[in-house]
């Protein structure tokens, strides 16, 4: 099977006013924290964000391992809802420190290009920044950061620059070409 090479940047806020927010969407759209630990739904969400951009390492999860990894204190998964249907999500990990990790965030290709993505991404990064006010025992958030690749969407990058991360580490890799899963095989052309 072929490679190709794969950027990843990294990038991070080290304030809470390092914070950009991005003006919110038209219409009935609503960001809700999803409260229950629900693998089937984590799952969902997943398949359905990252599909046509790659996301695989978890779709071999088992359903033990979503659990335990959703059990985590302070793991949180913030949902938007557009006129009720889901239209993403920004998952937010707690690490050593005071430090957070957006470890994935997206939209379903549906809801690309809407505003959604800009709104969501700024109350996703605020609910890093205000993580621990929700669960007493963890740290005071010091640091938020994410990662982004050349596989992601043509306009991830530039929503995180212009919600104020800075670039602090870039990494090239060659990966094996895999087919674009989709939610399920096939849904995307690929």
């Amino acid at each position: 099977m072929p490679n190709i090479a794969v950027t990843t940047w990294s990038l991070e806020q080290t304030s809470p006013t390092d914070l950009l927010p991005a003006a919110g969407p038209e219409g009935d759209v609503r960001i809700v924290r999803s409260e229950v630990s629900s693998p089937e739904f984590s799952r969902f969400l997943y398949a359905s964000v990252g599909g046509d951009i790659l996301w695989v390492d978890r779709l071999r999860w088992t359903y033990a391992q979503w659990q335990a990894h959703l059990e985590r204190p302070g793991v949180e998964t913030w949902v938007a809802y557009d006129r009720g249907t889901p239209a993403g999500y920004v998952e937010l990990s707690p690490q050593d420190d005071g430090v957070v990790e957006i470890e994935y965030f997206g939209l379903i290709p549906a809801f690309r290009g809407r505003r959604i993505g800009g709104h969501l991404l700024s109350y996703g990064t605020a609910r890093a920044w205000d993580l621990a006010e929700r669960w007493p025992g963890l740290a005071q958030t010091k640091r938020v950061w994410l990662h982004t690749c050349s596989k992601d969407g043509e306009h991830a990058m530039d929503n995180y620059l212009r919600r104020g991360f800075k670039l602090f580490d870039t990494k090239v890799e060659e990966e094996a070409v895999v087919a674009t899963p989709g939610p399920w095989p096939g849904a995307y052309p690929g």
